[in-house]
Parts: C-alpha cells; structure tokens; sequence
C-alpha cells in the first residue's frame, strides 16, 4: 500500500470564548482558532486524516509538510507506520527536533493510523488498546480571561454544560478564587500557567499560594518548558502536583521528565510529540515510572480524535482536554461536542469521522 499523495488544508473559524471588554477580551492572541488538516491517500483507494499542531503556527507547520514532508512521503509504504516516521525525522532533522517538521510528522502518523484502522475495518482505538471505552469524560480547558468575575461566569457555564473537572490559564490569584467559589469542593480544579515564572523561587510560591484551593495539578510552572532539572525541583519543594509536557518535541524529553521525577502528571501533545506511535510509548514509559499521562489536547481536529481514541483505548481511565470555545465551523461540527461531560468515542472504522472542508 504505497502513499501517493498528501495534501494540506487549514480551516479557519471564529470562535467566542465568554471573555467580557473588562477582561482579556480582544487582546486575545488568537483571533481565529486554526486547524491543520492533514489527508494522505494510497493507492489502494484508502485515505487518512492527521492534523498537525495549529493555532498561530498552523502556516508553518503546513509550509513545511507541502515543501520538506508530504513529498518525502510519496511512494513510502503506508503499512510502515514506525519506518516512515523514523526516516521523516532522520531527513530533516536538521530542520530542528521540535516544532513546524516535528508538528508535520506528527501530522502523518495520526493519518498512517487512521488508514490502518481503516484498512482493518476497525475503530481506531480497537488497535491502540483493550478498555473499548464507549465515551471519555471530559474538562472544560478555560482560555485566560484576567477578569474574576469572567473565570466565575465561565466556570459556572461550564459546569452548566456537564463539565465535572475545569482547568484555567490564570495566574492571578483573584480569578482562581473566583473559580474556586463557582466550582465546588469535589471539582477538580487544575491551573495552566504557561511557564509564568522565571524564577524557581516564584513557581514555588505561587504552588503554596494555591494549595488551599484544592488544585489538582499546576502546570509549566516555569520558563523555558524545557527545563526539566528546574520543574523537578519545583515538584521537590511544592504542595501540589506538578504536570508538563505538552512543549516536549520527543519521547526522550519525557524519559528525561520521568528519570528525573520531574512531574506527577505527563501530558505528550498527539499533535507535536510525533503521533499515536509516540503517545503509546510515552504511556509506557508513564506506567513504568508511576506517573499519570493526561494528553494536551487542546484542538478541534483529528488530533482530538486520536486523543479520543487513545483514551478509550489504555488501561488507565483518564479525561480528555476540550477547549472551551465555540466555533462557527468546527471540523467536525457538533459531532465532538461533549454531552453531559462526556464524549461518545466513534464506533466507524478508523478515526472514525470524515472533517467537513
């Protein structure tokens, strides 16, 4: 089954976000949510989807599949998922181990396994695990508002809207209170801070300052992500659980998170760490070192979907990330849009769900 084709499209849409002029509001870096998709077809008639990492690099990351990766890839045998990654990211490697070429081939291994479930006529998840999940819990993944009276509304409507775990970006200490007065004890509350601190020294307190909130996790706690002997010592001297992981570029970066303890809860990005075929062997490595993985998974595309799939798949039962913004054209429509806190996993084969372009 030879691979004869690859082809780009990013689609574009406005979304709402529930931020008010007093907030964050139009400051906002993302004007439009950004998804890459990713479609490569075979000679056998068999097609598959893979999104690469988006938002404000989705151009990017697609100038580099259409010029450097989609053409490597014609000819290649779509069976080889393992072959194809490995001679991808040994090419062009010296276009960098992280970011746009590494975001692309994650790209084309979700689309690999989605042909390959497809060609199996089995769900995806089907060849990624055991647990056959029916449907994944979900949280809300709250965009950063800087306003409490916003984190509070939005907190509430989410929980409106079935959601039974929140996670924010906020960094002030007035918006998590605000949260935490919205959602009671019980919710699990966790906190993005997106590498905030420079200083260990400040991430540590600002772990105590929110310890009697009941957080169940803080995360990047420091500048720059990949300062893994630093978040270490930061999970050393904190209160609360530490997780990381969505700007690692490889399944080493993680080998060296979990060797040096650095972390309670691992978070491999499907959509920037090299695919499902990363995911999975992160996930091992995890249950060898005790720690949690908890996918970043803040997209609209195939990659939720893989990220969907996987979580139906493993052993351990974790929630999947859903960024709470509503688009005006989702790639799937209201098809991944959770119900009651919950997201039905597809029962078609492969991913399960064709994206509208």
């Amino acid at each position: 089954m030879k691979i004869t084709r690859v082809t780009t499209h990013l689609q574009r849409s406005d979304f709402t976000y529930g931020a008010s002029a007093a907030g964050v509001g139009g400051n906002l870096h993302l004007k439009a949510m950004d998804t890459l998709l990713v479609r490569v077809e075979t000679d056998d008639g068999i097609h598959g989807w893979g999104e690469g990492f988006g938002f404000t690099v989705a151009e990017t990351t697609r100038d580099a599949i259409d010029r450097l990766i989609g053409p490597a890839c014609i000819g290649q045998d779509a069976r080889d998922i393992a072959g194809v990654t490995r001679m991808l990211a040994r090419r062009f490697h010296n276009f960098g181990r992280n970011g746009p070429v590494t975001f692309g081939i994650s790209a084309i291994d979700i689309a690999l396994w989605d042909i390959r479930a497809k060609a199996a006529r089995k769900p995806l998840h089907a060849l990624l695990g055991d647990a056959a999940r029916p449907s994944v819990p979900a949280y809300a993944s709250l965009l950063r508002y800087g306003n409490p009276d916003d984190v509070g509304r939005n907190v509430t409507e989410a929980l409106a809207r079935g959601y039974r775990r929140i996670k924010l970006h906020e960094v002030d200490l007035a918006c998590i209170r605000a949260a935490r007065a919205a959602a009671p004890r019980g919710i699990p509350l966790m906190l993005d801070i997106n590498c905030a601190w420079d200083t260990e020294e400040e991430a540590v307190q600002f772990c105590e300052d929110v310890a009697p909130h009941d957080i169940a996790w803080v995360e990047e706690p420091i500048w720059p992500p990949e300062d893994i002997p630093a978040i270490a010592r930061i999970r050393a001297a904190a209160p609360v659980p530490i997780s990381a992981g969505e700007c690692n570029g490889s399944v080493e970066d993680f080998c060296r998170m979990f060797e040096t303890r650095a972390v309670d809860v691992a978070q491999p990005s499907v959509t920037k760490i090299g695919g499902l075929s990363a995911m999975l062997e992160i996930a091992e490595l995890a249950r060898e070192a005790g720690v949690r993985l908890v996918p970043h998974c803040p997209y609209f595309g195939p990659g939720l979907l893989a990220t969907l799939h996987f979580l139906a798949a493993t052993e351990e039962a974790e929630p999947i990330e859903i960024y709470f913004a509503d688009l005006r054209q989702a790639p799937y429509g209201e098809k991944l849009v959770p119900r009651n806190g919950t997201i039905d996993v597809p029962d078609a084969p492969g991913l399960g769900y064709e994206p509208a372009l």
